[in-house]
């Protein structure tokens, strides 16, 4: 792991970091402390990156109200990373598909592509837990927050692949399918599952089936009306990952509870 930028402002150190040909952004608190920061993993959405605005902002939220670390990596084809062909023509084949209206040849490219991506994906996301673990000796549990779309493409086989994952937030935005479904058969850790109601693109009921696959006993869905990209949350459980990861006791003490 080769750290290209450093910067502190506000409790939080944001080292971006360069590992192999992935590229990727690390949050941690400012200072020393005993206390053992639980590992937070970010993914991104489709045509997105590591630093969006609000990625950003749950990254630096996540630090200073809950003590986390945070790491996000650029998908395959993302962000600082270099496009390959797939990576290109899939981006074509997006784009033609929805400047044709055409629903069905948009849900196969996408099925096609972020399959891929997911299977390029899974080993750097677990490459990069090995790197961050060595490089500050975090050893305590991970929580998985990928938000929807490619995050969940990503997110669920990653989840289903990789013990060191106690807790994962999904979402929907990207279409179910047989592989995606039985990855999330395998699931069995707490999951929270965010579903836009209105999105143009994936039919709820499609991704209620993807939510009725998880394996995991303790679950839970949040849905708010809203389309594939315009949708405000509300009413989210913002404690799940503090309280999976063990983090609940800072709030107390914050609010004199």
């Amino acid at each position: 792991m080769h750290f290209t930028v450093e910067t502190s402002a506000n409790g939080v150190v944001e080292r971006e970091f360069t590992l192999g040909e992935i590229t990727g952004v690390l949050w941690s608190p400012a200072g020393d402390s005993a206390d053992p920061s639980p590992l937070v993993l970010m993914g991104h959405g489709g045509g997105q990156h590591k630093k969006t605005p609000a990625q950003l902002a749950r990254a630096r939220d996540a630090v200073t109200t809950w003590g986390f670390t945070v790491v996000a990596i650029d998908a395959p084809g993302h962000g600082d990373r270099t496009r390959s062909a797939e990576d290109e023509q899939a981006r074509a084949d997006l784009g033609q598909a929805l400047a044709a209206g055409d629903n069905d040849a948009f849900r196969s490219v996408t099925i096609r592509y972020g399959t891929s991506l997911a299977e390029r994906a899974v080993p750097e996301w677990q490459a990069t837990i090995d790197a961050v673990q060595q490089e500050l000796g975090i050893e305590g549990p991970i929580g998985y927050g990928g938000g929807i779309t490619l995050g969940t493409a990503i997110g669920i086989p990653l989840t289903a692949a990789e013990p060191r994952i106690s807790a994962a937030i999904f979402g929907g935005g990207f279409f179910p399918h047989e592989a995606l479904i039985e990855a999330a058969r395998e699931i069995t850790v707490p999951v929270q599952f965010l579903l836009p109601w209105n999105d143009e693109h994936v039919d709820r009921h499609d991704a209620l089936a993807l939510f009725d696959a998880f394996g995991s006993t303790e679950k839970t869905l949040h849905a708010n009306p809203g389309d594939h990209r315009s949708i405000r949350w509300v009413g989210l459980d913002n404690e799940f990952l503090p309280r999976h990861l063990g983090r609940l006791s800072l709030s107390s003490k914050a609010s004199g509870v």
